[in-house]
């Protein structure tokens, strides 16, 4: 194919690599081809994560620090094999999303320019069933990785009280993630009303620590509880993905007993791999235990029987039934709302 692009057989297809030496990170000179021989490394459990789900493209063709854009729609000229499924955006608008059913599929999208994977919640083969239950632990300004920490440790207790299998990773930023495989029987719908649910449980045990306000002028110096990251046709950022940072840093599945001491900027391209090798996939059993929502459920009534509205849902969404008022708490207070 010449000096700029190389052929790789993956998952038994050839797929084209373009400019496998364009440096995508620069804090290790790091290329396309380092990046794809990176997802390699982490096959098995990437695929055991986000395998048979569709996926949104963040594209960084000129590497991380270059100009990016979300896809969310596959590309013309794409092969034949890629398989696709239809997905939606919050306002009904349609589009024909890749589905990770294979390596393949992953450096496909790679030597596009995406370096990490937005994941839906679900499999494209069942679209009517949100398979997981995502929390986004969202330090604000001014809190530190320990508050973090210790609030990760707060909602595994919760997760262990209701006995549902909890699993967590570093985000690749600031935070961290927990994930709760469920059962394949409640739409997205319901599994945000249980992370809503959660989310006020924790801020009322733990409201020196964590907030679940949706307004980022209540949060204060706190871990917010990102509960609409459950919302129907939102992903979140996958598992074993790489973000578009010049070290090449990893949103990393790691064990409950390493959460009080791993450190976030360590987990890279360059590590990650030998790393897995040695310790195996912290997440292995997820897929073994789903969760029922029943129990988070029962605090999402006993919440409303108390009188609770809804949540704020993000702008983008329509109007909710039961939803308060969305306009900002300092906005209301002035406009008599």
């Amino acid at each position: 194919m010449g000096a700029e692009s190389v052929l790789l057989e993956v998952d038994g297809r050839e797929v084209r690599v373009t400019n496998p030496r364009k440096v995508f990170f620069s804090a290790r000179g790091e290329t396309k081809l380092d990046l794809i021989e990176y997802y390699m490394s982490v096959a098995e459990p990437l695929m055991r994560a986000m395998g048979g789900r569709p996926v949104l493209l963040e594209r960084y063709p000129d590497g991380a620090s270059g100009k990016s854009f979300f896809q969310k729609r596959v590309p013309k000229g794409a092969p034949e094999w890629l398989a696709t499924t239809v997905v939606s955006t919050p306002n009904g608008t349609l589009s024909n999303a890749m589905v990770a059913a294979d390596l393949a599929h992953v450096v496909w999208a790679v030597n596009l320019g995406c370096l990490g994977f937005h994941v839906w919640p679900y499999r494209a083969d069942s679209p009517e069933y949100a398979d997981e239950l995502r929390i986004d632990l969202d330090p604000q300004p001014g809190v530190v990785f320990d508050q973090v920490r210790e609030a990760a440790h707060e909602v595994k207790a919760a997760f262990d009280e209701l006995g549902m299998a909890a699993h967590v990773k570093t985000s690749g930023r600031r935070g961290l993630h927990v994930y709760c495989r469920l059962a394949p029987r409640w739409d997205s719908y319901t599994v945000r009303a249980a992370a809503v649910a959660l989310a006020r449980e924790m801020a009322r045990r733990r409201g020196d620590l964590i907030t679940d306000a949706w307004w980022k002028e209540e949060r204060g110096r706190r871990v917010f509880v990102d509960f609409n990251q459950n919302a129907p046709h939102k992903t979140v950022f996958g598992a074993w993905s790489v973000r578009p940072r010049a070290g090449g840093q990893v949103s990393a599945p790691i064990g409950w007993d390493e959460v009080d001491t791993v450190q976030p900027d360590d987990l890279t391209i360059a590590t990650v791999g030998a790393r897995t090798a040695e310790i195996g996939d912290p997440w292995e059993t997820a897929d073994g235990e789903p969760a029922s929502l029943e129990p988070l459920l029962q605090w999402h009534a006993r919440d409303m029987a108390a009188g609770l509205m809804d949540a704020p849902w993000p702008p983008v969404y329509p109007k909710m039934p039961n939803e308060p008022p969305r306009v900002a708490p300092s906005r209301a207070r002035t406009t008599g709302r």
